[in-house]
């Protein structure tokens, strides 16, 4: 009895309170506990290590299932929405605008980071876009089973979706079981979600006493450029499509997804273990669940803004690092793979570091730098990260929202996007 009354306690305190306590213990602990410690002091680093990568692992452990059970109970589900059509070119507008701002910002404020270049590698002319294209191909007919073991999430989508569509023509029963198969994976994410205090504060703990409190200093200048262009996204780009969209006010609507969304995936730094708090958020705005049980899940995985972003500007100072120059149509190619890359970004923390190679392909970059291109993201990984994380999950309630106002639009039926309307704690 006296543990679950402490587990209720824990669990009436907020979710980001939690996770704030767990960032500065982490800090602290780094402070005063240096990586390499021997004796009780070692036991205790090894501890709080394994905390955080206990943590991460859980998250990329369950979120290929949680993708694959959603997607497949929500088309079995579904009944017949018109916005999802507008929802998925929203979905791809935006991660596409996203990675041409990435580059015009990089363009216009080109960074150097520190790259080990072996000068008896020579570096190979760009042939990267049909291979990405082939292997996006390739991911989409792999093996299911292989697709869930490597987090292939565009594999999982694919045979997601199209288990979904068969599924339509079973019986209730059947459609039944996959949505309590789905609720029950939900109910795990939210448990693990609920441990990210310990977890974060164990993943702050290995960067800071690895790196030190310098871990941010170094690499400022990137961490700036990445974190200026999804604020940037988040903030205009994304307005703008809702405008034209709806031809009304979007900031109600952009800044309470931010608010309800965005700083809960900052946190988590997963866009798929983001889902139930988006589907909470999008029942409290009133929205069609026909549409955003489809739209959300699909979000996650393909609604990749941030991403794109990521792997735009990490390419592009691997290139300007090493002197390659990027002219304006190797820009457009660059955006449009990144485009495509983020798409098969992983929706977990990190997910999108390891298609940075991708990209930088495309210039001829040898693997060996362009995995040095990925450690660095994961140094820098604890701010950009987070805010990608953040500008992904959010706006994938955004767009699902949008879709449903334009449509409601061309019926002719009356929509308010005005402060008031999202006033909605009230609407359950």
């Amino acid at each position: 009895m006296a543990f679950k009354d402490v587990m209720h306690k824990y669990n009436e305190i907020s979710l980001i309170k939690r996770i704030i306590v767990g960032l500065v213990i982490g800090v602290i602990l780094a402070l005063l506990i240096p990586a390499g410690a021997e004796g009780f002091a070692g036991g205790v680093a090894e501890f709080l290590t394994l905390l955080g990568n206990l943590f991460v692992n859980a998250l990329k452990a369950v979120a290929p299932i949680l993708v694959f059970f959603l997607v497949i109970s929500a088309l079995a589900n579904a009944k017949a929405a018109g916005s999802m059509k507008t929802v998925i070119i929203l979905y791809i507008i935006s991660t596409f605008v996203a990675a041409v701002v990435a580059v015009i910002a990089s363009f216009l404020v080109p960074i150097d980071i520190t790259l080990v270049v072996n000068p008896e590698v020579e570096q190979t002319s760009p042939q990267g876009v049909g291979e990405v294209l082939t292997t996006v191909i390739m991911n989409i007919v792999a093996n299911p089973v292989g697709a869930l073991t490597n987090a292939n999430f565009i594999g999982i989508l694919a045979w997601a979706i199209a288990l979904g569509i068969a599924l339509r023509a079973a019986s209730q029963a059947v459609k039944d079981v996959f949505t309590a198969v789905s609720d029950a994976v939900s109910m795990v994410v939210r448990w693990v979600i609920a441990l990210a205090p310990f977890g974060i504060m164990g993943l702050v703990y290995t960067s800071v006493s690895e790196n030190g409190m310098d871990i941010f200093v170094e690499y400022g200048q990137l961490i700036l450029l990445l974190v200026v262009c999804m604020f940037f996204i988040a903030l205009v780009t994304n307005p703008l499509i809702v405008f034209i969209c709806t031809r009304k006010n979007p900031y109600p609507l952009v800044l309470r997804c931010l608010k309800d969304s965005g700083i809960t995936a900052f946190f988590t730094r997963s866009s798929a273990a983001n889902i139930p708090v988006n589907m909470e958020l999008c029942r409290k705005l009133g929205l069609n669940k026909d549409n955003y049980s489809v739209s959300i899940p699909l979000g996650a995985t393909i609604n990749m803004a941030g991403a794109a972003v990521t792997i735009t500007v990490m390419a592009m100072a691997a290139c300007h690092t090493l002197g390659i120059q990027v002219d304006p149509f190797a820009a457009v190619i660059l955006s449009v793979l990144a485009a495509v890359s983020a798409c098969g970004a992983s929706g977990v923390a990190g997910g999108s570091l390891l298609l940075i190679p991708l990209a930088c392909s495309l210039f001829g970059i040898d693997a060996d730098i362009s995995m040095q291109v990925v450690a660095i993201g994961f140094i820098i990984g604890v701010i950009q990260d987070s805010c990608e994380t953040a500008l992904n999950s959010s706006s994938d309630v955004v767009f699902t929202a949008t879709a449903e106002y334009r449509q409601m639009i061309k019926e002719g039926k009356p929509v308010s996007i005005g402060k008031d309307a999202y006033s909605l704690d009230e609407i359950d």
